[in-house]
């Protein structure tokens, strides 16, 4: 749940308003909840969004006081879910503001936001890391997003790859390099 409010958060940054989950969006996510547990899958790895890497501005008072809402707090102060610490880029990877991103990279941000749908099939898929230019992770650690190319017949070289801790990365040269998703 702390991914839905991360990323929510996200969202309403890059479009300029609160987004507010419709019913839909919650009963698919308890619908795939109760598959799960029925089959007895693992849940699939989503990127969760650190709110320190994109602190988003939140109408707190829109907010109850909830316990979950208590969870985030950790998440707001910069602090990944597992234990914690903050989420700094990785020595020697350039970072981009989410200003800076093409106008097609928030869109698909709000796709991740509401779960799609996607444009393409690979949407959401895990991403090798073959090029080891992100850091070595175990696999199924990141997912890769098409961002639309204006004029591509195809999915074309422009990719988010998001990590299991939050970490947001935009390549526009089809993985040869990576950039931080930092909001200023």
């Amino acid at each position: 749940m702390q991914f839905v409010h991360a990323i929510r958060r996200l969202a309403a940054y890059a479009t300029g308003r609160r987004l507010h989950t419709p019913l839909l969006l919650t009963s698919v996510l308890l619908l795939a909840a109760v598959n799960l547990v029925a089959c007895g899958a693992p849940a699939p790895a989503a990127p969760v969004v650190d709110e320190r890497v994109a602190p988003v501005a939140v109408d707190a008072a829109a907010d109850t006081a909830t316990q979950a809402d208590a969870s985030q707090e950790d998440a707001s102060q910069g602090k990944d879910a597992k234990d914690g610490t903050a989420l700094e880029p990785p020595p020697g990877v350039e970072t981009i503001a989410l200003a800076e991103l093409p106008p097609e990279a928030l869109e698909t941000i709000v796709l991740i936001a509401k779960g799609g749908p996607f444009p393409y099939s690979k949407d959401g898929s895990t991403f090798f890391n073959r090029e080891g230019i992100l850091p070595s992770m175990p696999e199924g650690y990141y997912r890769e997003y098409t961002v639309e190319t204006p004029g591509s017949d195809d999915r074309g070289a422009r990719r988010i790859v998001g990590g299991e801790e939050g970490e947001l990365y935009y390549t526009d040269d089809h993985y040869n390099s990576f950039s931080w998703i930092v909001i200023e």
